[in-house]
């Protein structure tokens, strides 16, 4: 079994950047990722996508092939395929590729695992037909595929980005659904300061807006009663908007609502998690390093909280600056001052995060959907059945796995988990925090018993 001083997980712009960071400073690194190519899903593909679909994803997603270069530039043990399904005692990482099973150890890891979109959970979308915007976007940018005659719903920036690249490709969506209302930009306006701190932010949305208002994409705002109908596929959408009921005839339906941090490794080592209100979302507790409690243990980019591409990359710096310093490779005072500017840079691109929370915030409905809507998927269990488990005495969402096994599925709670909690914390009258989440073991991803039968050093508590 091989030994580094840093193991990072994932290669989206945290991993790449404290990867090739911590090498530069002279550090062992091994990166693990579960794709082919760096990029996380920020960058997927950018090394092909750039050049072939470069224009129409436009420059903020070119500036990706530098973060590419400077890691194959690097001394780093850049692992591609590798899907981790257990982290540990002494940092042993076990991971698939291709097949067979193999193991590192380290002396550090970075968590680098990035975010996953939040599921929008409203009647119909599990018709087929109907897909996160992210996957669309994934569509895109790897194989050049544009969903045709969609409407894009839900809420948050991402849409305006998704719709004017779909428009840059000659296949407009044919409408926003969009669940933001006045009443939520006028509470945004509180932190018009942070806004006008990340002008360069508001320039860009503004531009986008107006790709979409040029190529006459109509926009629905403060949209409810979303539903998706069909007879065995997505047929039309559904909903309210300013006092009229509105259906949109369509073949496609794009659905996104925010994204959140993917904390299932993380928890899985027992790191400490807080619930942020205004994202909605469990994040870990770090310190400005993105240092947890756990000694060793770091985590980077929007697994860490929900910032962004050039966040992730300032944090994924930090990150390794300090891992550098813990293993005697730099001296505080020279961490001190690479660190100072990447502050202040992560301090004015974070200031329009308040704005953008809170103008754009995740659809109520989705968050708390109505009884007959399925949350997990996996093991097709409603809103309503967690309801019931609730009025028969159940607490927490470990519970819940014994009543109906929600999060039992293939994706572990990653898409049902923060329904659950809500649910529960409201039929409970609890906060997220005083309800909890799943508890995570490993393994995190499946893993077969040839697999694990393939490991020479035997895995402890993977098969528990």
């Amino acid at each position: 079994m091989n030994r580094s001083d840093l193991v990072v997980i994932g290669a989206g712009p945290a991993g790449m950047v404290a990867a090739a960071t911590a090498a530069e400073k002279g550090l062992s690194v091994t990166l693990l990722d579960e794709q082919s190519r760096p990029g996380g899903q920020i960058y997927r593909d950018v090394d092909r996508a750039a050049g072939k679909r470069g224009d129409i994803l436009g420059p903020d997603f070119k500036h990706g092939t530098a973060l590419t270069r400077a890691l194959r530039e690097s001394a780093v043990e850049h692992v591609t395929g590798a899907v981790v399904w257990a982290i540990e005692d002494g940092f042993r990482i076990s991971y698939t590729k291709a097949g067979p099973a193999s193991q590192v150890a380290a002396d550090r890891i970075l968590l680098a695992t990035g975010a996953l979109e939040r599921p929008m959970p409203v009647p119909g979308w599990t018709l087929p037909g109907v897909m996160t915007a992210g996957a669309a976007q994934i569509l895109l940018k790897q194989s050049g595929v544009i969903a045709r005659r969609a409407v894009i719903a839900g809420s948050g920036p991402l849409l305006y980005l998704i719709a004017a690249q779909m428009v840059r490709a000659g296949t407009p969506p044919l409408a926003l659904v969009e669940t933001q209302s006045r009443a939520d930009l006028r509470r945004a306006a509180r932190h018009a300061g942070g806004a006008l701190r990340g002008w360069q932010y508001l320039a860009k949305g503004l531009k986008l807006m107006a790709e979409i208002a040029r190529a006459r994409v109509p926009r629905y705002t403060g949209a409810t009663n979303i539903a998706i109908e069909g007879d065995g596929r997505a047929e039309a959408v559904s909903f309210r908007s300013r006092g009229r009921n509105q259906r949109l005839e369509c073949e496609t339906v794009l659905l996104h609502h925010g994204v959140v941090p993917n904390t299932q490794a993380a928890r899985s080592i027992g790191v400490a998690h807080r619930w942020n209100a205004t994202q909605a979302a469990f994040s870990p507790v770090l310190d400005q390093w993105g240092a947890t409690e756990l000694e060793g243990v770091y985590i980077a980019g929007d697994g860490a909280g929900i910032g962004g591409a050039e966040v992730a990359e300032v944090a994924g710096r930090l990150a390794a600056l300090q891992i550098a310093t813990q293993a005697k490779r730099l001296s505080e005072a020279e961490r001190d001052r690479l660190a100072a500017p990447l502050f202040s840079r992560k301090a004015r691109d974070m200031a329009i995060r308040p704005f953008l929370d809170t103008a754009y915030p995740p659809a109520a409905e989705a968050l708390l959907p109505e009884d007959a809507t399925i949350i997990c998927r996996c093991e097709e269990v409603t809103a309503g059945d967690v309801r019931r488990y609730a009025e028969m005495g159940c607490l927490g969402p470990n519970q819940t796995k014994a009543f109906g096994r929600p999060g039992m599925g293939p994706c572990q709670g990653r898409y049902c988990g923060l329904t659950v909690t809500a649910i529960l914390s409201e039929a409970h009258g609890q906060t997220p925090d005083e309800t909890g989440y799943f508890r995570i073991r490993p393994p995190l991803k499946p893993v077969t018993l040839g697999e694990l039968a393939a490991i020479e050093t035997p895995v402890q508590g993977a098969a528990e």
